[in-house]
């Protein structure tokens, strides 16, 4: 299997995952069978669009190839009519998010530095690629952005895009690593939801109250 092959196929697993995500938290919000599967379609191509622009490949994989937007529209579909199989929504999306943001984390960072970008903007690109799918989905379904929470979540596909940066650094970027990469990120957003793990947020104090009132 060529590297370019390889890659198409975590790219379109990255698709699918992101939108059965996606379809997953529409689903929960009881949106009907379009809305489901255009939160999906978003979740899944949003990230991979920014992507494509950034790198100046035009038009973007998600409109010149059609195997994007038909896995992400198909998948969608498929767990609008599936979904009373998922006994915990809330648990389905949050694996199938962790997993979206792992591939995306690789496939973007891969992509990027293929297109000559410098590694840390190659790393920028990569985070970025990963959570533009879940900021997509939780703006439609209503949500606070999971990585404008205190969540460990950019800070995850950061983390892999420089381990996947480091390896290609090193002429190691084959597909063992490049999995145990994935599998990092996927690892980290899982267990720090599992462990409440959070980002330091500011100390806010009460404002102080005298005699004529708040202090300024």
């Amino acid at each position: 299997m060529t590297t370019s092959t390889a890659l198409l196929l975590a790219d379109l697993t990255g698709v699918a995952v992101f939108a059965a995500s996606g379809a997953s938290a529409a689903v929960a919000k009881r949106l009907d069978l379009f809305g489901v599967v255009f939160v999906g379609v978003v979740a899944a191509l949003g990230g991979g669009i920014f992507r494509d622009l950034v790198i100046d490949e035009v038009p973007p994989l998600a409109f010149g190839d059609w195997r994007y937007a038909v896995t992400a529209a198909v998948t969608a579909a498929a767990i609008f009519w599936l979904h009373p199989q998922f006994a915990r929504l809330r648990t389905t999306v949050l694996v199938l998010d962790a997993a979206g943001l792992a591939l995306f984390t690789v496939t973007g960072t891969l992509k990027a530095l293929d297109a000559h970008v410098p590694a840390v903007g190659a790393c920028m690109i990569g985070m970025l690629t990963a959570i533009g799918g879940g900021l997509g989905r939780d703006l439609l379904t209503g949500e606070i952005p999971v990585v404008l929470r205190r969540e460990i979540y950019a800070v995850a596909a950061l983390a892999g895009s420089i381990a996947v940066a480091l390896l290609s650094a090193y002429g190691a970027a084959t597909a063992a690593p490049l999995t145990a990469a994935a599998v990092f990120v996927f690892a980290l957003r899982l267990v720090s939801l599992r462990r409440r793990w959070s980002a330091p947020v500011p100390a806010l104090r009460p404002p102080r109250t005298g005699a004529r009132g708040p202090q300024l």
